[in-house]
């Protein structure tokens, strides 16, 4: 039996299938909520439906279950080929890995859709639900950290550092910040174990490293196996890369209180966190400059290469968040930006062209080697797919960038007596046409993504796409 033989792939193919089943399910429930704030009707005076319930049953669907997805299997995938192993624990215990998690995915859904959640942003989940996590997550790095343990090539990748970062990492957030009491043993509710001030710390210290490890470093692993395999060149600067990885993990985790500026958070840790959010720019940027100039003398593929396009349009979108975040955080940006619209636009530039385009980009190149077919079906449908969701992507992110600047503006208007110039009211009233404009950017995004399934379908089949004939 040859070594590539040995490799575990039928994960990663369970894998690719539960990222684009999630990807459509999370893409549809975002179509949904954003038509229920351009048109409330759509809430259908049914709890079950509520704006409240279903936007973090979206956001959770779209960053754990899509982007959880795309995350294991691909490292699954990543770290076999890159340590010459096979994964460690066998069948047995990758599809434990597979099946639990799934299985997590559904007990958070339906936590979301009844109601039964603890009301923390990106972490929804009652008591019982954290457990079972945590039991998946740790046979998780099991699985990964017994392959490196266990490799035959004795260097160890620096996709691999970022996959490991990522792993280690949210296992550390989702056990501190779980920590809470039932109200009884049987009972499907419990308080946290922080109260007041200390409880929004740990909160953002969670949120905002989510964000940094789950839907930066972790992709980053991906960037950093899958940008130079498809466009076949070394990675630019091994060197680079290294001092990327440390600097971003060590600045990253200091970042969470600029979520909490101008509230009852001490000034000092205010500061703290502006500070290391403005320092982040650099190592963020340095990954970015790492990953296009891998390209470089190799530019000429973009123009036929549909795939790669997708790659380079989501390290643009990284590098474009990366330093948008940063310029947020500061206290003066940040009085006119907070609550406000404009953070919906940064975080969706962030997802939806960062990690979806990555994401895509990388189960395009996996699906036709995982299913051993020559090609993807078409490749027209790929490029079709991409200028879709790059409209819907601007469609979205421009109408929030505007909506969210004239959202700060109207609420810190004042006439010339001192008092508010509009009422809430209306600035709702103001966002109505923008609110739509979102709905049709994220219309347009699952469109592409149904484009994309529907093209890896035909690939899985074996169909093969004939040339039309020429015209007599």
């Amino acid at each position: 039996m040859s070594q590539t033989e040995s490799y575990n792939e039928d994960v990663v193919r369970q894998f690719v299938v539960a990222t684009m089943f999630w990807g459509i399910v999370g893409f549809l429930a975002g179509v949904y909520i954003a038509m229920q704030l351009a048109w409330p009707v759509f809430n259908l005076d049914l709890e079950w439906f509520s704006f409240g319930r279903l936007r973090p049953l979206h956001t959770s669907a779209v960053i754990f279950a899509f982007g959880g997805n795309a995350l294991l299997g691909t490292s699954f995938y990543v770290v076999q080929r890159t340590c010459r192993a096979s994964l460690f624990g066998g069948s047995g215990l990758a599809q434990f890995v597979f099946w639990g998690y799934q299985l997590f995915i559904v007990m958070a859904a339906l936590g979301y859709v009844l109601g039964v959640t603890q009301g923390h942003e990106y972490a929804e989940p009652e008591w019982f639900v954290d457990i079972w996590l945590t039991v998946v997550w740790v046979a998780y790095l099991v699985a990964f950290m017994g392959t490196i343990v266990r490799r035959k090539e004795p260097h160890i990748y620096v996709a691999n550092w970022f996959y490991l970062a990522f792993i280690v990492t949210v296992a550390v957030l989702h056990v501190v910040h779980s920590l809470s009491v039932p109200v009884s043993f049987l009972g499907a509710k419990s308080y946290s174990l922080f109260a007041g001030v200390q409880d929004a710390l740990t909160q953002w210290w969670y949120g905002h490293n989510a964000v940094g490890f789950f839907l930066t470093a972790g992709f980053l692993g991906l960037m950093y196996y899958f940008i130079p395999k498809q466009v076949d060149r070394p990675i630019y600067s091994y060197r680079l890369s290294v001092v990327h990885f440390w600097s971003l993990i060590f600045l990253y985790i200091w970042a969470g209180p600029h979520h909490l500026l101008h509230t009852a958070l001490p000034d000092w840790a205010q500061t703290l966190g502006v500070t290391f959010s403005i320092m982040l720019w650099m190592p963020s940027w340095g990954g970015m400059i790492n990953g296009l100039m891998t390209i470089s003398g190799a530019w000429d593929k973009l123009r036929t290469d549909p795939v790669l396009r997708f790659m380079v349009a989501g390290i643009g979108f990284y590098g474009m968040s990366t330093f948008e975040g940063p310029l947020m955080s500061i206290k003066a940006v940040n009085a006119l930006s907070h609550y406000t619209d404009w953070t919906i636009g940064h975080v969706h530039s962030g997802t939806l062209g960062w990690v979806g385009f990555i994401t895509f980009g990388a189960i395009y190149f996996l699906v036709p080697r995982l299913w051993g077919r020559d090609s993807l079906y078409s490749e027209k449908l790929v490029g079709t797919h991409f200028w879709v969701s790059t409209i819907g992507i601007v469609f979205y992110i421009v109408a929030m960038w505007v909506s969210g600047i004239m959202q700060g503006l109207m609420w810190k208007a004042y006439d010339s007596l001192g008092f508010l110039q509009y009422s809430f009211a209306e600035t709702v009233d103001a966002m109505h046409p923008f609110y739509v404009i979102r709905m049709l950017g994220g219309l347009l995004y699952l469109i592409g993504a149904l484009i994309m399934v529907y093209n890896l379908w035909r690939t899985v089949r074996g169909d093969v796409l004939r040339p039309v004939a020429a015209a007599a």
